[in-house]
């Protein structure tokens, strides 16, 4: 692998993308496929070792490579209803989560970079979203790792993970009762929801779901203590488990 060229490439590198995330995924991709090519020392070498030098040289190598590495371009916005349940998530002590839906990883990866102890199980429906997570965990993020399962068969014991998340997942699926039954059962601590609050054209969003009728679900399930907030058109909702 070839140095870079003057400052001004390896100054270009760092401006564009946020490089630990870049390159994370690179690595883990590069394993899986072999694309890029990486000498072994890029592959191999922990994460946490990584210089500032060999991240750039990572993401530059997947430039070359024609990957697609927008979603780790700079100056995109936390979106506030993610912001607001990693702030609700700082006042807890946690050690595991089951994180449903995680698609591209909008609000899991910001995530995982301000609670790195945390062991994280994603799930998802789609390949391509389970490969690109496993490939990022992979190259870097080791705490999580993704499965292909419904939530709504309930793939785990119930009380396997402290905090159970599901945002923007709940009006996508048919059962949704199942789906938060599920959910509660899971968890042991606290289950986090966000929904929109209001309708819109997205031909995916099969369930509005209201303040009400989230309310009357989880009570259906035993979860009475119910916590409410709004957030730029979003409901966020935290439902305390108590058995």
């Amino acid at each position: 692998m070839n140095d870079f060229k003057d400052f001004e490439d390896f100054n270009d590198i760092i401006e564009k993308y946020d490089i630990q995330t870049a390159a994370a995924w690179i690595r883990g991709h590069a394993r899986n496929t072999g694309v890029p090519e990486l000498p072994s020392e890029l592959l191999l070498k922990d994460a946490a070792e990584l210089s500032e030098k060999e991240l750039c040289t990572i993401a530059e190598a997947g430039q070359k490579a024609e990957l697609k590495l927008y979603p780790f371009k700079k100056g995109t916005m936390v979106l506030p209803r993610v912001r607001r349940t990693i702030g609700f998530l700082h006042s807890l002590q946690f050690e595991t989560m089951l994180d449903v839906g995680s698609g591209r990883g909008v609000f899991l990866i910001p995530f995982m970079k301000e609670f790195p102890w945390v062991q994280v199980t994603s799930l998802d429906l789609l390949d391509k979203r389970v490969s690109f997570l496993n490939e990022l965990s992979a190259g870097g993020f080791t705490q999580m790792h993704a499965e292909k399962k419904n939530i709504c068969n309930q793939p785990f014991p119930d009380d396997s993970f402290d905090v159970v998340t599901l945002l923007e997942v709940l009006e996508h699926i048919p059962e949704v009762e199942k789906a938060i039954a599920a959910a509660v059962k899971m968890a042991k601590q606290y289950v986090v929801v966000t929904v929109p609050s209001k309708p819109d054209d997205n031909p995916e969003h099969i369930h509005l779901l209201t303040k009400e009728k989230l309310t009357q679900m989880f009570g259906t399930d035993g979860c009475t203590k119910l916590h409410f907030d709004g957030v730029d058109g979003h409901l966020f909702m935290v439902a305390v488990i108590e058995r």
